[in-house]
């Protein structure tokens, strides 16, 4: 046996290489582990993938894809006031019943809507689209800018039931404020749904469309939307 070899204990439980372990798992496995942990609720627990796609049931079932699809019905004409105000505002029963006065009244479907227009009573409709209370947002500010509904809503025309089709979180509102030219648009195009980046392109290299991106400067900074 040579002096540098370390002869055998008969008291020994382990095998010397079990030294190793602590090594092997803090140098190796732990970080793996925790990285991987870190990842994983980076994007499992982000609106991401959390939020987008809630689609609630609604105490009507009103299609978005026959109203502002097949029909074209202008974003605007029930949703009044984004043009101006704050919010998109929920349409009261007296919009729906302009239409539904004439067509389909004794549909089963429209039962609750005539209910709400007899008793005077508004329909419960369910929030899909939230902002926390700590952040302000407002439409007609993005409106008038010239962003599109579908930039935030998606393809509402396509969707029969309506569902979150963007995380709305501070990283994706940040996203857009750092380059807004990626979703202007002319202001008549607002409500338009399908509006391309070809369209935007062609309408960014026109006087209107310079002077709409040189005009936009939304804000960055946290007072911005914490208010």
């Amino acid at each position: 046996m040579s002096e540098k070899e370390t002869p055998p204990n008969e008291n020994w439980v382990f095998p010397k290489w079990h030294n190793k372990i602590p090594l092997i798992f803090f140098g190796v496995i732990g970080p793996v582990v925790t990285i991987t942990a870190i990842a994983g609720v980076w994007y499992y627990f982000s609106p991401k993938f959390t939020d987008v796609g809630y689609t609630p049931e609604q105490p009507v079932p009103y299609s978005h894809r026959l109203h502002a699809g097949e029909l074209g019905l202008d974003c605007r004409y029930c949703h009044t006031g984004v043009e101006k105000a704050s919010s998109a505002r929920v349409p009261p029963t007296q919009t729906c019943m302009n239409c539904h006065s004439q067509i389909k009244t004794d549909s089963p479907k429209l039962r609750l809507v005539r209910e709400s227009w007899i008793e005077n009573k508004p329909i419960e409709w369910v929030k899909i689209h939230k902002t926390p209370d700590y952040a302000y947002f407002e439409h007609s500010a993005h409106i008038q800018a010239g962003v599109g509904c579908e930039s935030c809503h998606g393809r509402i025309d396509q969707m029969v039931e309506v569902g979150l089709a963007e995380p709305l979180n501070m990283g994706w509102c940040l996203d857009c404020h750092r380059e807004p030219e990626n979703h202007l648009r002319p202001k008549s195009e607002v409500t338009t749904m399908g509006y391309t980046d070809a369209q935007r392109t062609e309408f960014l290299a026109t006087a209107e469309g310079k002077a709409a991106k040189e005009s936009v400067n939304p804000p960055q900074h946290c007072s911005g939307c914490h208010r």
